[in-house]
């Protein structure tokens, strides 16, 4: 099992001894990233670090307006030895059909990926891997990992995002009532009482849970179930390369040493989905 982050900063040498793998938001073409690069900034990071793989993030919604610029990009990074794209939009997985592209990909459709027959549908179709979906159980992702024949990634650390419109919701907030304002807003939501981080970019809106979402203690059990890759994303996450780092040596000796769990209980009680079912009722 390989440990995969998404940066915060464009210091990529801080990251690169404590990890083996790099998710990189492609301007223009992702969301929610706390830092943007460039195709000739993933190039440069891919030349001056050969060792550590490095994967895209595209998963913004395509239009249809986009396309040929899609496709241009798709062919530039077919020339940059990248190891893969995380996409959400189709047209992503249709292109690299079409251009026979030899990168692989990773479904990462949020909330869609749930359960081992869709993964293997997508497998089917050419596609490696799949960051599978937050709203799952511990049981569940373990399950999806020993039947599917798709490679795992799990997110395990990160402030969680909770969903994406592409309407600028907090520049329609303040325009309703005429006033100027930040393009982050934090709120707090009635039935749960918990806050959550409301950010617009230039494609829409996010929301994200505004509590450190802490997975270390289930790693484990994701390292016995041949999960192939823990995803941690650094916004909001104290002492962040000290926990890769340890986290990595944690793998390292086979996920043994228990005082790794008790260290990384400082990032709080958040377990989010990993032991809590989502069950649907019908309201009376």
């Amino acid at each position: 099992m390989k440990v995969l982050v998404e940066v915060m900063n464009k210091k990529i040498s801080n990251y690169v001894n404590s990890c083996d793998a790099l998710l990189l938001g492609l301007e223009n073409f992702s969301v929610l990233n706390s830092v943007n690069f460039s195709l000739d900034e993933i190039k440069k990071i891919i030349d001056d670090y050969p060792n550590i793989q490095i994967f895209v993030k595209m998963d913004k919604n395509i239009f249809n307006d986009e396309i040929d610029e899609l496709r241009r990009v798709l062919l530039e990074l077919e020339q940059m030895s990248i190891f893969g794209v995380f996409f959400y939009d189709l047209s992503i997985l249709e292109l690299k059909q079409e251009l026979s592209l030899s990168f692989d990909l990773v479904w990462a459709q949020t909330h869609m990926v749930t359960n081992f027959r869709t993964c293997d549908y997508y497998y089917s179709q050419g596609v490696n891997y799949a960051l599978l979906s937050k709203e799952i159980t511990l049981d569940e992702i373990v399950d999806i990992a020993k039947k599917s024949s798709i490679h795992t990634i799990v997110e395990v650390v990160s402030l969680p995002s909770v969903g994406y419109s592409r309407r600028r919701l907090v520049h329609n907030y303040y325009d309703d009532l005429g006033e100027k304002g930040s393009s982050i807003l934090s709120v707090l939501e009635k039935i749960t009482k918990k806050n959550y981080i409301v950010k617009e970019e230039k494609e829409g809106t996010g929301f994200l849970f505004d509590e450190v979402l802490n997975g270390t203690s289930v790693i484990s059990s994701l390292y016995h179930a041949d999960v192939d890759y823990v995803l941690f994303r650094e916004e909001g996450v104290s002492s962040f390369l000290e926990l890769i780092g340890d986290t990595k040596k944690y793998i390292a000796g086979g996920c043994e040493d228990s005082s790794y769990v008790e260290k990384y209980k400082k990032l709080g009680d958040s377990t989010g989905f990993f032991f809590k079912k989502t069950i649907y009722r019908v309201k009376k």
